[in-house]
């Protein structure tokens, strides 16, 4: 069980780092062949699509990012602490 809860620590961490990266990246013009853009899109996708259908957007600023890292933190917390 420890090992499914370090599992989940770790996934969190990489997630939000991947979330951060895709933040950073879209305030710059990037190609949309860009094999590295695309992964990162593919990462994140499952955890900020969900989140954008339930959060309104506010004018130009997307608050998502911000949400789901602090979601991803906490449940990484979480599972350190039982790990």
């Amino acid at each position: 069980m420890i090992i499914l809860f370090n599992f989940i620590a770790i996934l969190t961490q990489i997630l939000t780092i991947a979330i951060f990266a895709r933040a950073i990246i879209s305030w710059f013009p990037v190609p949309k062949d860009n094999v590295v853009v695309d992964l990162i899109v593919q990462i994140t996708d499952p955890v900020l699509e969900p989140l954008r259908r339930i959060i309104p957007t506010t004018g130009f600023i997307d608050f998502t990012p911000l949400i789901a890292i602090f979601l991803l933190q906490m449940v990484g917390n979480v599972a350190a602490g039982l790990g």
